[in-house]
């Protein structure tokens, strides 16, 4: 009686010690565990994955029931029968691992696998182990089976960074878990107990060692006939590669969202939280932009004779593609290979801009009292600066006297540029350049107009984006949603229709004239190759001394794209590698695909622009032949002649603004 006794109260006591300080079971209702966050392109797909875990939750009645069978006899046939620990099983795991003399069978429940996930740590003791069994019981009459197992399966790790079945299920197989046969399911029953060892990336006959064993318990065990198992084992298992085969869709875009994320929700909702962001990115338009990059610099490279050595430096390039209708980011291109720099060129980069800084100089000046016919003279000119003299050159040296605004921005005329900002002020240009959204610092001298200044290629796209936005500001929309992991809404961006913006950057006449003036620059000016779309396009082409850098800007009433082409370092591109020879092809190659089955668009005329015929040398109305149909803002234009004057609602006006464009 009494040895009865000092056992019971031995018991009790040794229950009490090991009891103390046991973790709550109660958050086991609320599991919440560490998950995927994926990024969604435009169109649906995932294009990045952020974990520490990779998990996706899946509930109960999504995993096959096959899989819970084999996972079930392989890891603990007598979980539905016993209360948290198996003593029959524990001692024929001993037998079975004696014989073999290898591990081949584990003995601890289903249970207390998730307490040890869960609720203690990992280390191998025999307090640790008292602990267990003890939370084990707690759990059992807690939770349901179907609870427990629940846990399980989203909780274990299954090797190669996956936890749970589903991201095992697309980690080995490259399908969802409620997709994968019988064969798959035995092959991932068998990885728990030694993930890395029966992998089966690395080791494949370990795997299929591991898979036998789970087939035949499955038989054992009455869960599955033996043709069937044997059917099971003839069926062929296709193991997907390690690495994702998102990874590569859009890299330098992923990144840029990314940084956001985290910015703005922190690192343990982006790699924890299983946040669902969806982007604007579209998969055939970006495949489109890299094509395009990657095809023209090997051009370049072709053409400059450069060698293609690993450790050569390579020239690199960026594009990025913003829809007008709706500010999305269709394109992001940030360098040619994304494993050899995650540098992205696109919003990173601050270059030097060349002539692609002309187009807002010239902005400036329309809304200073310049007109597209205003006459400047290109003709030498020497500036001062205490001993040091200043002469503006053009690009091919040579001087074109009276030239009318339209015709040197369309010719990239440099003289004529300078004096524009020293007549309307460097300061002014500057602030205005900031009003179109330029963050950039930028130089406090005349050679500022010439491009002087760096800016990224996302700044100044999205600068020239204003002029293509009827003068309203232009935000780029790079996530059109983010939800949490339950499917609730953290944000939100819509697209908003310019005609629905009340703020304006500039006005809508300003706007106007200064894509017409740019649809010279197409037609008959350094912009030519983009002529080849065949449709309606305003750009830019910029190149800088050295021909270091090389750009094209330029846009249709759809869509506008940016891109830039140069080395890292500061390294001459080759002789003649200007923007309209090293970076238009590309936009052109890129846009040529991207818009090829939208129909024709003109850009759109607001109120308060007046066309009126005139002289395209001197800028006077004219209605001798030869004379152009030029637009004014109303009331500037070079005379009030009212017979001079066409409205835009003609048929006339439409031949005539088309015939003048083709042939200024």
């Amino acid at each position: 009686m009494v040895s009865v006794t000092f056992v019971m109260v031995f018991g009790a006591a040794s229950y009490f010690y090991f009891s103390h300080g046991l973790p709550s079971i109660e958050n086991l209702k609320n599991y919440k565990p560490a998950t995927i966050t994926r990024f969604y392109s435009g169109d649906g797909e995932v294009i990045g994955e952020f974990f520490i875990e990779k998990r996706t939750v899946v509930p109960l009645e999504k995993i096959p029931n096959h899989l819970i069978q084999a996972i079930v006899a392989g890891e603990d046939a007598r979980f539905f029968q016993h209360k948290g620990l198996d003593y029959w099983a524990i001692f024929r795991a001993l037998v079975k691992n004696l014989f073999s003399g290898e591990m081949i069978q584990g003995g601890s429940t289903i249970t207390q696998q998730v307490v040890k996930s869960l609720l203690l740590t990992p280390e191998k003791s025999l307090t640790r182990k008292i602990r267990e069994a003890i939370l084990a019981f707690k759990i059992e009459k807690y939770l349901s089976k179907e609870e427990i197992l629940y846990l399980y399966l989203n909780q274990i790790y299954f090797g190669h960074g996956a936890y749970g079945v589903a991201a095992a299920a697309e980690n080995y197989f490259g399908k969802p878990v409620e997709e994968i046969n019988v064969a798959e399911s035995a092959l991932l029953a068998g990885l728990p107990q030694a993930p890395s060892k029966y992998s089966p990336h690395t080791n494949p006959e370990q795997a299929k060692r591991r898979q036998i064993y789970v087939l035949n318990r499955m038989v054992e065990e009455g869960l599955i006939s033996h043709d069937e198992s044997l059917r099971a084992l003839r069926t062929p298992i296709k193991i997907t590669g390690k690495h994702p085969p998102h990874a590569e869709k859009s890299p330098h875009f992923v990144e840029h969202v990314r940084k956001y994320i985290e910015s703005k929700y922190g690192k343990d909702a982006l790699y924890k939280g299983g946040l669902q962001v969806y982007t604007t990115i579209d998969l055939e338009t970006q495949r489109l932009a890299h094509a395009a990059v990657e095809s023209g610099l090997r051009e370049i490279e072709k053409r400059q004779k450069y060698l293609s050595r690993e450790s050569s430096p390579a020239v690199e390039g960026a594009l990025i593609c913003f829809d007008l209708e709706t500010g999305h980011i269709r394109a992001m291109v940030g360098g040619r290979n994304f494993k050899r720099s995650q540098f992205n060129r696109a919003t990173q980069a601050l270059r030097q801009t060349g002539s692609a800084f002309k187009p807002i100089v010239f902005a400036s000046a329309l809304d200073k009292g310049y007109t597209p016919a205003s006459v400047i003279v290109d003709a030498p000119i020497v500036f001062e600066f205490g001993n040091k003299k200043w002469k503006p050159k053009n690009y091919d040296e040579k001087f074109s006297g009276p030239t009318t605004l339209r015709n040197a921005l369309a010719q990239s005329v440099n003289v004529v540029t300078v004096k524009i900002a020293r007549d309307i002020g460097i300061d002014y240009i500057r602030d205005y350049a900031k009003n179109l959204g330029i963050s950039a610092g930028l130089h406090d001298h005349l050679a500022m107009a010439l491009g002087s200044s760096s800016i990224t290629p996302f700044e100044l796209t999205k600068a020239y984006a204003v002029f293509a936005n009827q003068g309203k500001p232009f935000k780029p929309v790079f996530v059109q949603k983010v939800l949490d992991r339950e499917g609730n809404l953290l944000e939100e961006h819509l697209p908003l229709h310019p005609q629905e913006d009340p703020e304006q950057v500039i006005s809508p006449q300003t706007a106007y004239l200064m894509t017409h003036l740019l649809e010279s620059a197409v037609q008959s000016g350094t912009g030519w190759r983009a002529k080849s779309l065949g449709r309606p396009v305003a750009g830019k082409t910029g190149t800088t001394d050295q021909f270091y850098d090389a750009w094209f800007i330029g846009y249709t009433p759809e869509l506008i794209t940016g891109v830039w082409v140069g080395f890292d370092e500061d390294k001459s591109l080759g002789e003649n590698e200007t923007g309209a020879r090293a970076a238009a092809p590309i936009w052109v190659s890129f846009m040529s695909k991207a818009l090829k089955n939208r129909e024709v668009k003109d850009f759109l005329v607001p109120e308060g622009i007046e066309f009126m015929k005139v002289d395209p040398k001197t800028g006077q109305m004219s209605l001798a032949k030869g004379a152009i149909l030029e637009c004014f803002k109303e009331g500037t234009g070079p005379a009030r002649d009212i017979p001079s004057k066409i409205k835009p609602t003609t048929d006339f006006f439409k031949f005539e603004l088309n015939h003048s464009l083709k042939t200024n």
